[in-house]
């Protein structure tokens, strides 16, 4: 970017199940690989929201090409598709997906730091107050808005694989609840 040019401002969001949360409070995480050992409030960057639209427990691969993804992964994880992000969820949950409504919660950025780039986390050891929040009655339909994929499969853990190994972006999430391997 020329450096005469100012940057887009950082739009961090909160999804969630939950309708009326007036404030967010810093806590620990939820898990230890989670890379933060002290109390913050969690947010997602505008790029990786399609990651979190769906239920919170729904199992899903995210991925999407970066610039320095190899051809030989786009034409394996891509094909002739026109989209380079996929978001991909088991078949269990994609009734689910479809029929739960979520909030999507503005967070001002100002007191967030970016923990992971890849996978959009910014956390804040502030107690942080929502700009405005929007009901998603049907959130699947965000991901073609957006340009992302949603692909429907019966079992996630061989893709999770794949895409690990791969050189795309990725966020495995959940996948505590996917399908176990056969």
């Amino acid at each position: 970017m020329p450096a005469n040019v100012t940057p887009p401002p950082l739009k961090l969001w909160h999804v969630s199940e939950q309708p009326d949360i007036a404030v967010f409070e810093p806590r620990l995480p939820p898990n230890r690989d989670a890379a933060v050992a002290t109390p913050v409030v969690w947010a997602v960057d505008d790029a990786c929201l399609p990651h979190y639209l769906v239920p919170r427990d729904c199992p899903r691969v995210a991925f999407r090409a970066l610039p320095t993804t190899t051809p030989r992964d786009l034409a394996h994880f891509f094909g002739d598709g026109s989209s380079r992000h996929v978001l991909a969820i088991e078949q269990d949950w994609h009734a689910r997906a479809q029929s739960t409504p979520l909030f999507l919660y503005a967070l001002p950025a100002r007191s967030f730091r970016c923990i992971d780039a890849n996978a959009g986390y910014h956390v804040s050891d502030q107690t942080v107050r929502p700009e405005a929040v929007h009901r998603l009655a049907q959130p699947l339909s965000l991901l073609a808005e957006r340009g992302v994929a949603l692909r429907v499969m019966p079992q996630l853990w061989p893709l999770a694989r794949e895409v690990v190994a791969s050189s795309l972006g990725f966020s495995c999430i959940r996948m505590r609840n996917a399908r176990a391997q056969d």
